[in-house]
């Protein structure tokens, strides 16, 4: 798995070994973040059940301003370590942009007021969303209330569909079929 994009375009990533995680496909990644390349730049992100961290360097290298990386298993965390110095020294930018919370976890995980990300990247375990998605959107609209416009972005199976929060809406999907993975973009409804 590469990086697609930007400055540090090219840069393979780390993954951890066996089935521990299920990183986010190259084109899944270049549709999503050709839908968000105009709020990129400067763009601050949360990538919470990081795994590879993938979505979130992607993120780095398009010209997000930086963001934290959330993941609890240690094996994941290592292999998002590595890479956050690859991207970094790849796109010449500091790795002190990027913050890793090793062992955290992505269900708790809440911004410090005033320094809500723009985007937030979900891409769980397939099998834990029907339960627990819901009630991450939930408390998420809650905790991105002081952000601007902040879009979550959700990958998840086709045959599934979360419905958003009050006051949210899925403004986009991109894929389809069942057993095949998707996105959806959540943000505040107009």
């Amino acid at each position: 798995m590469r990086i697609s994009g930007g400055a540090a375009r090219g840069v393979t990533l780390l993954v951890p070994k066996g089935d521990l995680t299920r990183p986010a496909t190259d084109g899944m990644r270049q549709a999503v973040f050709s839908s968000l390349a105009a709020r990129l730049p400067e763009a601050r992100f949360a990538d919470l059940f990081a795994g590879s961290g993938a979505y979130g360097l992607e993120a780095f290298s398009r010209g997000a301003a930086g963001g934290v990386f959330v993941e609890k298993n240690a094996k994941a965390a290592d292999c998002i370590r590595k890479n956050i110095t690859a991207v970094a020294k790849s796109a010449a930018r500091p790795e002190s942009a990027l913050t890793l919370l090793a062992s955290g976890d992505a269900l708790a995980w809440t911004p410090v007021a005033g320094g809500e990300p723009d985007l937030v990247f979900i891409d769980p375990p397939y099998e834990m969303i029907a339960e627990t998605g819901p009630r991450l959107l939930a408390r998420l609209a809650v905790a991105l209330a002081g952000a601007a416009d902040p879009v979550i972005v959700f990958e998840m199976p086709g045959e599934l569909t979360l419905e958003p929060p009050a006051g949210w809406e899925c403004a986009k999907r991109l894929g389809k079929g069942a057993r095949q993975p998707t996105v959806c973009f959540f943000r505040r409804a107009r």
